[in-house]
């Protein structure tokens, strides 16, 4: 297949939940996406973390205002995309955090999985976990983000997550534009193999743009590789792996989002500037946005 000329949006998965090292702190989280856009990152993915003890998730819209006030202050042209990922139905906490900062895009998960890991052992490595989103949740999400004009990535855990997004778009709750997200890794999810791809794609609504979420460790990057070459948009950071492409651990997000950017222009395709990546998630159009980065 010829490379896609596109420009690719290459968004920084900035930091977990709970996961290390990553950045916990305004200050680090600022430094980290300064970091990532330097190397080529137009958007980057955000998780807020308790200050006490730096692992608890956090849905303190202070909180949420403090990272995302240090972030633009480093970088006032990246796009800010915040999970609002939470289990049960209380909405509360996620919904003060959207509403305190706004953002153009928030993650939306778009289905339930159960989240299953196991040890070499058979036993389980963290209690099974029900990632319940019914259509109800979702629906609520999108409406509140719709109100506050802040476009969803809807992520997609399996097969039947990604087919209905379009029976959520016929019946009107979802509405164009929105970005779909493959997440690709998960042991009780997709797996992550580049022959899976097409069979995505042809469920896939067909004008979205999408990218893949790979999580793993170095094996994850011919899947980057292989969306690159099929017109995806492309996203990693110390969430989703700790490993470069040869191996190499790394510290922070700043190598990842270099080698992420090298791995585009390999298959011919730039990063895309923040103005690019806005008249492509968000359909925004700013006549200004022109050029390599």
């Amino acid at each position: 297949m010829a490379p896609s000329p596109d420009p690719v949006v290459i968004t920084c998965a900035l930091n977990g939940a709970h996961r290390d090292p990553a950045p916990r702190t305004p200050v680090q989280m600022a430094d980290e996406a300064r970091q990532a856009y330097e190397a080529g990152a137009s958007m980057v993915h955000l998780h807020l973390r308790d200050p006490q003890d730096g692992q608890t998730p956090s849905w303190d819209p202070a909180r949420a205002r403090e990272v995302a006030d240090a972030i633009l202050a480093r970088v006032p042209d990246i796009i800010l995309n915040l999970s609002t990922d939470v289990i049960g139905n209380d909405l509360s906490g996620p919904r003060a955090c959207l509403e305190a900062v706004r953002p153009e895009m928030a993650a939306l998960n778009a289905g339930s999985l159960n989240d299953l890991k196991l040890r070499r052992d058979g036993q389980w490595a963290e209690a099974p976990t029900l990632v319940d989103n019914p259509v109800s949740k979702i629906g609520a999400f999108l409406e509140l983000m719709a109100h506050h004009q802040i476009v969803p990535e809807c992520e997609c855990f399996d097969t039947g997550i990604v087919r209905s997004l379009s029976l959520l778009e016929r019946h009107g709750l979802l509405q164009p534009p929105y970005l779909v997200s493959f997440v690709l890794g998960m042991a009780s999810g997709m797996p992550a193999r580049q022959d899976l791809m097409p069979i995505l794609l042809d469920e896939a609504p067909a004008r979205a743009p999408w990218q893949s979420v790979v999580i793993g460790g170095q094996e994850v990057w011919p899947i980057h590789r292989r969306t690159a070459e099929l017109g995806g948009h492309l996203r990693t950071g110390v969430e989703d792996t700790l490993y470069l492409p040869d191996g190499t651990r790394v510290c922070g997000n700043g190598p990842l989002i270099e080698a992420m950017t090298a791995l585009a222009r390999e298959v011919g395709r730039e990063p895309a500037t923040p103005a690019q990546a806005r008249a492509i998630l968000l359909g925004h159009v700013d006549q200004g946005a022109a050029g390599p980065r």
